[in-house]
Order: structure tokens, then sequence, then C-alpha cells
């Protein structure tokens, strides 16, 4: 089962169903992307504050290594994290990330958060996350400008396809295309009926910009995490709407949510680690919702955002002006 395709700016096709790489524990993530390969996935969406990149490639090696694909039949996806925005820091990380992948080449080098932090040094603590010394947020020196300047020379110099943003609202994207010698290909975001952000999806596709959602099931990414917002929120598993559209078509409620988003234009990147569910989450584009259905999910936005950085330390920031 191959996934329909999505034309991005900078000319490359991208799948439009994917596997994320987040949350996806060590031990097994080398066996999940092998067996997400297998299954007929080709767009895979890592990031180095996942901390298992290495281990994603060594999947992705087995793979190619067992006939099951070639390098260029697949779409990788990494991240640019927040440590790394200072201009001389962004291609040496790039570098460390293709390495640890154990490829030449990202398809998609995206920036995770318009947020600089303070460089920390892989050889001391790699992925650094949120904190400087593990405790504290501290917050770099670079612009936005200076970052996306650094981008851009990594397609330039080969080390990846295409280049994007992640959680950037309207104000900084209309700001950076400002400057911009490359527009943008991908803007990755948070994107489930809880949180539909309209006006930024018709802002970044009218730019020309592919738009992807993560954590397409709402609060059920975030619940593991311990996250009380999450707790609280019902789940859209449980939703008698979705539950109701996912019973007419024969679909689960997870197909009937990622099928909301690809309807769309908009690629969604879910992760499992059952066989039978990577199946499912590959089927979402074999059927159609009706205007009547999509419009009902998305009356469900509720403006709720748990991917928010300022949850993170909103006081370490404080504390450091």
């Amino acid at each position: 089962m191959a996934s329909p395709t999505i034309k991005l700016n900078s000319g490359p096709s991208m799948p439009l169903v994917g596997f994320g790489l987040w949350k996806v524990n060590n031990d097994t993530c080398a066996d999940q992307v092998y067996n997400a390969i297998e299954t007929g996935y080709r767009l895979f969406d890592g990031a180095c504050d996942y901390g298992n990149e290495v281990e994603a490639g060594q999947g992705v090696a087995r793979a190619i290594k067992d006939g099951l694909v070639q390098r260029g039949d697949l779409f990788l996806v990494s991240k640019l994290w927040n440590s790394f925005h200072d201009k001389e820091r962004v291609e040496p990380i790039c570098k460390k990330q293709l390495n640890d992948w154990g490829i030449d080449y990202f398809d998609l080098y995206i920036v995770h958060f318009p947020i600089s932090l303070k460089y920390v040094d892989p050889s001391e603590r790699y992925p650094p996350g949120f904190t400087y010394d593990g405790k504290n947020v501290v917050p770099g020196k670079a612009t936005i400008q200076e970052t996306w300047t650094a981008m851009e020379s990594l397609v330039e110099k080969g080390l990846t396809k295409s280049i994007g943003i992640s959680n950037f609202n309207g104000q900084l994207i209309m700001d950076l295309l400002r400057y911009a010698k490359i527009v943008p290909a991908m803007l990755q975001i948070e994107h489930h009926p809880y949180l539909t952000q309209p006006g930024l999806i018709e802002l970044a596709q009218k730019e020309g910009m592919a738009v992807t959602a993560y954590s397409s099931f709402g609060p059920q990414s975030f619940i593991e995490l311990e996250m009380k917002q999450a707790k609280d929120t019902p789940l859209l598993f449980d939703n008698e709407t979705i539950k109701s559209i996912a019973s007419k078509h024969g679909k689960t409620p997870a197909q009937v949510l990622l099928r909301w988003a690809t309807q769309r234009g908009i690629a969604v990147i879910p992760k499992s680690n059952n066989q039978h569910r990577l199946a499912e989450n590959m089927d979402v584009t074999s059927f159609n919702l009706s205007e009547l259905e999509l419009d009902q999910i998305s009356e469900l936005n509720q403006n709720l955002r748990f991917n928010d950085p300022l949850n993170v330390s909103i006081h370490a920031f404080m504390q450091t002006f």
C-alpha cells in the first residue's frame, strides 16, 4: 500500500502519510522503522530531540540491506533543535544528525521551534532538551533570520533537499518571508479537532508551504507524559461525533481523524508498534468524508494546545531576564 504524495515548493514529492518517531523507545525503534517500511511507509519524521536517530537509521539501513527499499524511495525528515540556532552551530549539528542516521542527506530539515536556547555541546549532553544544565532554561542570542540563513546554506551544500519550519505562528511566518531566499517547503504544527488553526493553515498554503500535522489524536499523545491538561480532556477516540462517522464508514476513530487531515491535503505522521494499526494508519486515503462530516469534526475546535513550550518552564525563562 503506497501513500499518495504532496508536491513541495522545492520540487520533491512527500508522502501524505508517514511514521512519526516522537516517543519511539530506543530499544524498539530500529525494529519499528523496519516494520513500518515493510508495511509500506516511506516518510519518517525524526528529530534531534527525540533521541532515537541512531536507532532509526539502523532500521533504515537494515531495510535497504534486505532489499525492501533504496535510499531514494524514502523521505527522511529531521529537525534542528533550539540549542543549535547560532549560525555556526547549524551545519555541524546537521552533519552529526546525518551521521547518526547513517545517510548523506535529509529530504527535509526543519527548525523545530522558533526558540533559541544557549548552546550545549553534544559531547556533554545529547540531546540537550530545553535546559542548559539539566535544570535551567537559558535563552540563546540567535535571531530567526540568522538561523534561517544558515538553514538555507544546508540546501546549497546538499545536506538537505528541502527546509521547513515547525511550531511557527502566522506573525513569525510573515516576518520570515520578508528575508527568506528559500521559502519554507513545510510548516509542521500541532493539528487535531481540538486545535484546528484554520487561519494559520490557510496562510501557509497560500504562501506555497505544505502542512504536516502532528499529534493528530489530540490529548492521546500527551497522556503518557503525565500532562494534567491532557488527562482532563475527553479523548477524541471516545467523541460521539468521531465514533458515529467512523461507524458509518466502517473505519476506526483513528482513521477518521487522520482522514480529516489528509482529505484537506495535510500530511500526517502517526506512529504505532502494532502491525495491524500500522496498516490501518496507512489506509486513510481510500475513503472520503462528506463536507458535512469534515465540518462536524472541525466544529470540535477548542483552540486547545498541548505542545506549548511555555509549559516547560515559564518561570525559568523569566528568571533569566
